[in-house]
């Protein structure tokens, strides 16, 4: 082979290699993050394995584990391996309070989401199975097939404040996993690559080698299988050795295939995080929406960049979220000027559930105020206008006592608000209704 055919194949090899790594990157993130939280302890919301862990409060501005922290709802989260079998997923009545428990596979789309959008308020019983089972299920459970052995649930329940915590708690407690067989063993085969209950899921995976990276992959593979509208990509992956079930033998490569490979997941790895930082969004009066995530298709390199940024993403169907860092003028937001966020009467934000307004430092975490107030939305004592439209405030200070029940506190300097809807309307999901610009009033 000629010095240029040998560059050629380096080459060719160095791309799939980066064409492999975006298209697994979730998979191993999903993995090591797995790993991390089942060994946590109860109160930083770990859990064994098949097992709810409840997260009991809202946040508070000296929160700073999770960016973006949410004021509206109260988790529950569990991993699930359904290798063994099915898992019974049980669910009480709420009475009306909002609820969804999003399943996602382990490539980190949502597959099911059973709550009050798709199953309603009432109590009922799920039997979540795995790939290839077959067996009975119990009378009266609703099957749903997972199409990977591995399923994350991040369950979110609706909570109006402090005061409404025990009625969230008792909801919460009615969420219950049952492992058909009766199995409750720990989990206790990680597989190849690092067990590290201290750095962040995304910095682990930053810092694998080629060779550990996709050892993982294939051993994940195995129960975790890809969709068939991934076969092409599976086809050409081979070609690195890297096949579902079977060893990565990365000491069979020769010195060149070693090197060409690393370098193509190091182009992978920069293309995850580049995407990362230039999330795909629409942007209109300054705000940015997100609609094509929770279910990506053979998408794989936006996969990846959710996974990165924002891994356990709703479907639109359940929760859109626009973010604004700038004013009507283009400006950014800053506590040295006053604010104000205007809806009509007639193009209240339109949701199903409901809506809230979250301030954010320049670093995503609540901002410390007088008022502790994080977020404001349609379940505060809001005062609208005369003609039945709502002007919400946003500013450092205060804008006095008989208008703080509008007031959103800001910080002194540079910051960002996200709007959430949840249960989001048509007008939403079709782009017919827009979140007004931000206006800047002094």
């Amino acid at each position: 082979m000629t010095t240029t055919e040998t560059q050629a194949a380096v080459g060719t090899l160095a791309a799939l290699a980066a064409e492999a790594y975006v298209f697994a990157y979730p998979l191993v993130t999903m993995e090591l993050t797995k790993r991390q939280m089942i060994r946590r302890s109860a109160p930083q919301g770990g859990a064994p394995v098949n097992t709810f862990a409840h997260v009991p409060a809202t946040p508070d501005a000296t929160f700073e584990g999770v960016v973006s922290p949410n004021a509206d709802t109260l988790y529950s989260v569990a991993w699930l391996d359904l290798s063994a079998g099915p898992v019974l997923l049980s669910v009480p009545e709420t009475h009306g309070r909002y609820y969804l428990l999003p399943l996602y596979d382990a490539w980190t789309n949502v597959f099911a989401c059973p709550g009050t959008r798709t199953t309603g308020d009432g109590a009922g019983e799920f039997a979540l199975v795995g790939p290839d089972w077959e067996g009975e299920l119990p009378d009266g459970a609703q099957r749903i097939d997972a199409p990977t052995s591995l399923v994350w649930i991040i369950g979110r329940t609706q909570v109006n404040g402090v005061h409404d915590y025990p009625a969230v708690h008792a909801v919460q407690a009615g969420y219950r996993l049952t492992p058909l067989s009766g199995d409750d063993a720990p989990y206790t085969d990680p597989g190849p690559g690092p067990v590290d209950l201290v750095t962040a899921p995304v910095d682990q995976v930053a810092a694998l080698d080629a060779a550990t990276f996709f050892a993982m992959t294939a051993h994940l593979m195995a129960a975790n299988p890809p969709k068939s509208a991934d076969a092409p990509l599976m086809e050409r992956m081979a070609q690195l050795g890297v096949v579902p079930g079977e060893p990565f033998d990365w000491d069979a490569l020769t010195p060149e295939e070693q090197r060409a490979i690393t370098q193509g997941v190091a182009e992978g790895l920069a293309q995850v995080e580049a995407a990362g930082r230039r999330p795909r969004a629409e942007v209109r009066n300054g705000w940015m929406t997100a609609y094509d995530i929770g279910e990506y298709g053979t998408d794989y390199l936006q996969r990846a960049a959710v996974t990165v940024v924002g891994l356990g993403a709703n479907l639109p169907q359940d929760a859109i979220y626009p973010m604004s860092r700038v004013d009507a003028d283009g400006e950014p937001l800053h506590g040295s000027n006053r604010y104000h966020l205007h809806f009509d009467a007639d193009a209240m934000p339109p949701v199903d559930a409901f809506w809230s307004l979250t301030m954010y430092n320049d670093r995503q975490f609540f901002v410390d105020n007088p008022i502790n107030r994080y977020a404001i939305g349609d379940r505060n004592d809001l005062h609208s206008n005369a003609d039945g439209s709502l002007t919400l405030l946003i500013q450092d200070t205060s804008p006095g006592e008989g208008l703080e029940p509008n007031w959103l506190p800001a910080p002194e300097g540079t910051f960002n608000v996200m709007l959430r809807l949840f249960w989001p309307q048509q007008s939403v999901l079709d782009r017919s209704w827009t979140v007004p610009a931000i206006r800047r009033i002094g």
